[in-house]
C-alpha cells in the first residue's frame, strides 16, 4: 500500500460530517493512528469518535428508524439497496482485501478469499434469507386465531473487532439493514480504513440518510455506545472479558445482546483417519489469519497409536508454512495486528514450555524480519489439557497436539473447555464423525473439512457467546415477536 491514507471526517447517517469534541472529555480533535503490523509505520489516520458523535449516530438512526424511512419500504426496496452494497463490495473487493492486510497484518491471498469475497457471501446469504423469511404467520390458538409477527427491533449498535472487519460488518449489517435496523456501525481503532470504503459504497448504494453510521473509537466511547439508551440491541464480536462487560454496561436499559466471542477449538483425529488429508485440512484451520481467528482449531487431538506419526507431520507442515510481508501473495502467515499480540503470543510460548510442553515446531520471532510483530507458526507436543496454552485463547499462531487413549476421553477433552464455539474430527467413516458431532458441545462441527457457512446459525456454547448470526437463527437476532390475538370465528385470510 503505497502513501498514508488519510480521512478527517466521520460517516454519520450516511453523510460525512466534522467530528464533534466531547464536552466531558475536553478538547476534541483526537486522531487514531494506523501502524502496519509489517513495517511498524503509520500508514492511515482517521478521526476518533468521541461521545457526542455518538450522540448524533443515535439520534440519526432512531430518527429515521421512528420515521419509517428504512424501515417503512417495503421488503424488496429493502433488498435492492442492500444488493447494491453487495455488488459494490465485490466490485472493490481487491482494494479492500489490501487495506484490511495492510492493517491487520491477514496474509493478501486469504484477505481476499475470506475478508473480502468472504463479506460479499455473507451479503449474499442474507439476502437469500431475507426473501424466504417468515415475517408474518398464522396459528390456530386455545383462545382463538392468532397472528405472529416479526418486526424489527430498532436501533442496532453492531461492535467489530479487528480480526475480519469486512466479513463481520456483512454479517451484522445484511440481516440488520435488511430487517428494517438503522445501525450505529463501530470498527475497531486497528483496523478502520477499509470502513470508508464500505461507507462509500453504502452512499452509492442509496441507503437513506441516518440509517448507517460509522465510528471508529476505541473502549470508552464503545463502551458509551453500547450503554446509550437510544440502542435497542448490540451485535459484539470480541474477547470474553469485553463481552461480559458489554453485557453488564447493556443491562442498565435491558438492551437485547448478541455476542460472539473466544473460542478454544479442537480438532479430534481419529484412529482410523487419512493423516495426509487431514494434516491438509488441519493447517489452514489451525493457522488460519496468522491464528487470530475465533474459529482457530488450536487444539488438535491425536490417538496415542498415531501420536508420533501425526506430530511429525504437522510440525513439517507448520515449518514449511511462509511467513512475510502480508501484500505478498506467497505469503501464508503473516504478523500479527499489534506489538502488544506478538507479546501476548511470544509469552504464552514461554509459558508452555515452563509447563512441560515441547515446542515441535517454531516457538519464537523469525528470522529474515527486520521489522514486524512477528511470531513464527509455533506447534506445542506433550501438551495436557490442564496447561494454560490448552485451556487460553492465545489469538496467534501457536497450536497445541495433545493425545488421547480412546474416543470418550478424545469428546471429554474436546468439551473441557470453558469455550464451545467450533471443532472438527476427522474419520474415515462420515456417519461416525456425524456421531462425534453430535456429541461435542460447541456452537459449530466439521466432519473432514472446516467451513463457516452463511446459511447455518453460528455462534457458541458456554464462554463462546450468547445468541447467533447467520442463517434464519441469526436474522431472527433483529426482530421483536408480536402476537396478535384475534375473536373466534374468524377465518383466514385474516390479514
Amino acid at each position: 500500500m503505497a502513501g498514508t491514507v488519510e480521512h478527517g471526517q466521520l460517516f454519520i447517517g450516511g453523510i460525512l460530517r466534522d467530528p464533534l469534541a466531547d464536552p466531558a472529555a475536553g478538547p476534541g480533535g483526537d486522531v487514531i493512528e494506523v501502524v502496519s503490523p509489517h513495517t511498524e509505520a503509520v500508514i492511515g489516520r482517521v478521526p476518533h469518535a468521541s461521545r457526542a458523535d455518538v450522540d448524533r449516530a443515535v439520534a440519526a438512526a432512531r430518527a429515521s428508524f421512528d420515521t419509517g424511512v428504512w424501515a417503512g419500504l417495503p421488503l424488496e426496496e429493502r433488498i435492492a439497496v442492500v444488493t447494491r452494497i453487495k455488488d459494490g463490495i465485490a466490485a472493490r473487493h481487491e482494494e479492500l482485501a489490501r487495506l484490511i492486510s495492510a492493517q491487520n497484518g491477514s496474509p493478501y491471498s486469504w484477505s481476499v478469499l475470506a475478508q473480502a469475497l468472504g463479506a460479499v457471501m455473507m451479503w449474499d446469504g442474507a439476502i437469500a434469507i431475507a426473501r424466504d423469511f417468515p415475517y408474518e404467520e398464522r396459528r390456530a390458538g386455545a383462545l382463538g386465531p392468532l397472528i405472529v409477527r416479526r418486526e424489527p427491533v430498532g436501533v442496532v449498535a453492531a461492535v467489530l473487532p479487528w480480526n475480519v472487519p469486512q466479513f463481520l460488518a456483512a454479517a451484522k449489517l445484511g440481516p440488520a439493514l435488511l430487517a428494517g435496523c438503522s445501525v450505529v456501525l463501530k470498527p475497531s481503532p486497528e483496523t478502520p480504513l477499509d470502513s470508508y470504503v464500505l461507507a462509500e459504497v453504502v452512499a452509492e448504494a442509496g441507503l437513506p440518510e441516518g440509517v448507517l453510521s460509522i465510528l471508529p473509537a476505541g473502549r470508552e466511547v464503545s463502551e458509551y455506545l453500547v450503554g446509550h439508551p437510544g440502542v435497542d440491541k448490540i451485535s459484539f464480536t470480541g474477547s470474553v472479558a469485553a463481552g461480559k462487560r458489554v453485557m453488564e454496561v447493556a443491562a442498565a436499559h435491558l438492551t437485547r445482546v448478541t455476542l460472539e466471542l473466544g473460542g478454544k477449538s479442537a480438532a479430534i483425529v481419529l484412529p482410523d483417519a487419512d493423516l495426509d488429508a487431514a494434516v491438509a485440512g488441519i493447517v489452514p484451520s489451525a493457522w488460519m489469519n496468522n491464528g487470530q481467528a475465533c474459529v482457530a482449531q488450536t487444539r488438535v487431538l491425536a490417538p496415542r497409536s498415531r501420536y508420533a506419526e501425526l506430530a511429525e507431520r504437522l510440525a513439517a507442515a507448520a515449518s514449511a508454512l511462509t511467513v512475510g510481508d502480508p501484500l505478498d501473495p506467497a505469503t501464508q502467515v503473516g504478523p500479527l495486528v499489534t506489538r502488544r499480540q506478538r507479546e501476548r503470543s511470544l509469552e504464552y510460548i514461554g509459558l508452555g514450555q515452563r509447563e512441560g510442553a515441547k515446542v515441535l515446531a517454531g516457538g519464537g520471532r523469525p528470522a529474515g524480519q527486520p521489522t514486524g510483530w512477528y511470531v513464527q507458526p509455533t506447534l506445542f507436543g506433550d501438551v495436557t489439557n490442564d496447561m494454560r496454552v490448552a485451556r487460553e485463547e492465545i489469538f496467534g499462531p501457536v497450536v497445541c497436539l495433545l493425545p488421547y487413549d480412546d474416543e470418550e476421553e478424545a469428546v471429554r477433552i474436546a468439551d473441557d473447555s470453558d469455550y464451545g464455539l467450533s471443532g472438527s474430527v476427522w474419520t474415515a467413516d462420515v456417519e461416525h464423525g456425524i456421531d462425534i458431532a453430535r456429541r461435542v458441545r460447541t456452537g459449530t462441527y466439521s466432519v473432514n473439512t472446516f467451513s463457516l457457512d452463511t446459511f447455518g446459525p453460528f455462534g457458541g456454547y458456554k464462554d463462546s457467546g450468547l445468541g447467533r448470526e447467520g442463517g434464519p437463527e441469526g436474522y431472527a437476532e433483529y426482530f421483536e415477536q408480536k402476537t396478535v390475538h384475534l375473536p373466534t370465528g374468524t377465518r383466514p385470510p385474516f390479514a
